[in-house]
């Protein structure tokens, strides 16, 4: 992987592969995790990934005087989930949240398994993905770009790509290349781009019809995907620093 100045691949384990050597690392977790984190840092908040949903989860968020996201299904007046319709509908001075602990599977884990590693880890969604790639073009300088579809998980706990995050990815991609081309891409970084590109003109009839965004307008939550297919709504770039991801510029 280390000869591609522009790499791409999947999960926690593609993630180990392409992020030595790397300058940042964007991780993409459309439905839901980057575009909550995204929405969050848009309000003022920051935000704490988190590995596992359990009593540990309780007590960081005690230790730092923060809120902890609550299942969607658990949620009650005043309280944040992993969707980010919850976010934009809470009044968050009246909650007194400025700080949030976010547990996630798939998005969280992989930013946090990253920093531990010594990556510099942004957050990426198709919200802010114009806003990112351009942040991480202008501080990359010759270093390699690596990007990280987050994906879902099938029962058995083996991934599952998620066609959302590949879509994410490729956001990203579009305007790195549209700043510097592709010269040096991975062929993996090629084809995210390219299927990309295939729906960037419908993205939100496509991203409503994809298995996740399928699941959540089942179970009720058709406004998060919404919040999620709105491409180029925020110019915010989470940074993960000293263990919390800040907007990009206090950093």
């Amino acid at each position: 992987m280390g000869i591609f100045r522009v790499r791409f691949d999947w999960g926690p384990v593609g993630a180990d592969a392409i992020a030595p050597g790397a300058a940042y690392v964007a991780v993409v977790d459309v439905l839901s995790f980057t575009t909550t984190l995204t929405v969050a840092v848009e309000q003022g908040i920051s935000v704490l990934p988190y590995r596992w949903r359990d009593e540990s989860a309780v007590a960081v968020a005690r230790l730092h005087g923060a809120a902890l996201a609550v299942l969607r299904s658990q949620a009650g007046p005043g309280q944040v989930t992993l969707s980010p319709e919850s976010i934009l509908r809470t009044d968050l001075e009246a909650a007194k949240i400025d700080r949030l602990v976010l547990p996630s599977p798939n998005g969280s884990a992989i930013s946090v398994r990253l920093a531990d590693a010594g990556s510099t880890v942004v957050g990426v969604c198709l919200r802010n993905a114009a806003a990112a790639a351009a942040w991480v073009w202008e501080r990359a300088g010759d270093k390699p770009v690596a990007v990280v579809a987050a994906g879902e998980r099938w029962p058995d706990g083996s991934l599952r790509p998620a066609v959302e995050d590949l879509w994410g990815a490729g956001a990203f991609l579009a305007r790195l290349a549209d700043l510097d081309g592709t010269s040096g891409w991975s062929p993996e970084a090629l084809t995210a781009l390219a299927a990309y590109q295939g729906v960037a003109g419908s993205i939100g009839v496509a991203l409503p019809e994809s298995e996740s965004g399928r699941e959540l307008r089942a179970n009720g939550f058709e406004g998060d995907v919404t919040v999620a297919a709105d491409v180029g709504a925020s110019p915010v770039v989470p940074v993960l620093h000293d263990g919390w991801f800040i907007p990009g510029g206090s950093c």
